[in-house]
């Protein structure tokens, strides 16, 4: 049996700039079975999914569902729902919660303000431990039901706050861990991995161990934030954030130098600048890109000590051919690699790196 984790893995495709985006999420308790698209597939009402689909889009909030580990009998007689909802940009996280017997009441929340990082005191705080959620929805791919329920098993016999979750992207990185409050996603989970993931963000710090990034910023964004970390050995999770993500337009073709016009002739216009940094980034970043010049990003990111990188992301191809989710053909997974780390204000223990 093929399986797309398995050629991912042969493949050493990178996990960093792989995370699902999403700066707020609103997790939804629905016991039994799942479909693929489970919002509309499950024992919830498939007009309640395609509502709560439609009120979150654009806003930022993302919305799955979770269940607890464990066997998951066709049941319809489910009376209570356990609701969560968690932003996760730097300095500004949180997670609220509560439990309802009819999720309906999730179609009352300001998605909007949600999205933006504002609670406006709705529900409870949660303050017990991080929340861990594991991919399953083997309906969805075959690879987080083999790999991620197990695992899912594993962390809740050894007493960790883990919910079985319908999706957080990335199949062919299965098993696939996603923390709260802060957001980092991880791949190849292992284990002992896991438990270093939540020991770390027990006392507000990140594992950067199999990490893909944090889901509160678009996939060059989350690529820049691993790489200063992974640069300054810094995993204090709320000391980074992504400022700014300006969009790289590709070189433009050197064309030949006109001649020099003659007297009383209208001079050629100079040639435009070949970037223009002030695009923000709307491409995809899921598939390869063919033909023309691949996507690239400057990011800038900063610490909270004042110190601030410019890193540069380009999106590449040029790994080895691997199916984006079992049974999907065989293609160049598109990865985001990042060519240079550069200070933007300088300390002395601010160096550049680049390659």
């Amino acid at each position: 049996m093929s399986l797309c984790a398995t050629a991912s893995r042969e493949a050493a495709e990178p996990l960093a700039g792989t995370a699902a985006t999403a700066r707020t999420w609103l997790l939804v308790e629905q016991t039994g079975p799942w479909g693929a698209k489970a919002l509309t597939a499950s024992h919830l009402d498939p007009a309640l999914g395609r509502a709560l689909e439609a009120a979150a889009k654009g806003t930022g909030v993302r919305v799955a569902l979770i269940r607890r580990p464990g066997r998951h009998a066709d049941r319809h007689d489910a009376t209570r729902h356990r609701l969560f909802l968690a932003h996760t940009a730097p300095g500004r996280s949180w997670i609220r919660t509560t439990t309802v017997a009819d999720p309906q009441t999730a179609l009352g929340l300001d998605f909007a303000a949600l999205g933006a990082g504002e609670h406006g005191d709705l529900w409870e705080p949660y303050a017990g431990e991080p929340l861990v959620l594991v991919c399953t929805n083997g309906k969805r791919d075959r690879c987080c039901a083999l790999l991620g329920r197990p695992l899912a098993a594993d962390l809740a016999a050894a007493g960790t706050e883990v919910w079985e979750v319908t999706h957080i992207g990335g199949h062919r990185f299965a098993p696939t861990l996603f923390v709260l409050p802060y957001g980092y996603a991880y791949g190849r989970t292992s284990l002992s991995l896991a438990a270093d993931a939540v020991a770390a963000a027990r006392s507000g710090r990140i594992a950067l161990d199999h990490c893909r990034g944090r889901s509160t910023w678009d996939r060059p964004a989350q690529a820049a934030d691993l790489a200063v970390r992974e640069f300054l050995g810094e995993d204090r999770a709320d000391v980074l954030d992504v400022v700014h993500t300006d969009r790289l337009l590709p070189q433009a073709p050197t064309r030949p130098q006109a001649p020099t016009p003659s007297p009383g002739s209208t001079s050629p216009q100079a040639p435009k600048p070949p970037h223009d940094t002030t695009s923000r980034d709307t491409a995809p970043h899921d598939t390869a890109v063919t033909g023309g010049e691949a996507p690239a990003w400057t990011v800038t990111v900063a610490h909270s000590d004042g110190r601030a990188w410019r890193v540069t992301v380009e999106q590449r191809a040029d790994g080895a051919p691997a199916p984006a989710s079992c049974g999907a053909p065989l293609d160049p997974p598109a990865r985001m690699a990042v060519t240079a780390v550069t200070a933007v204000t300088a300390t002395p223990d601010s160096t550049a790196l680049s390659g």
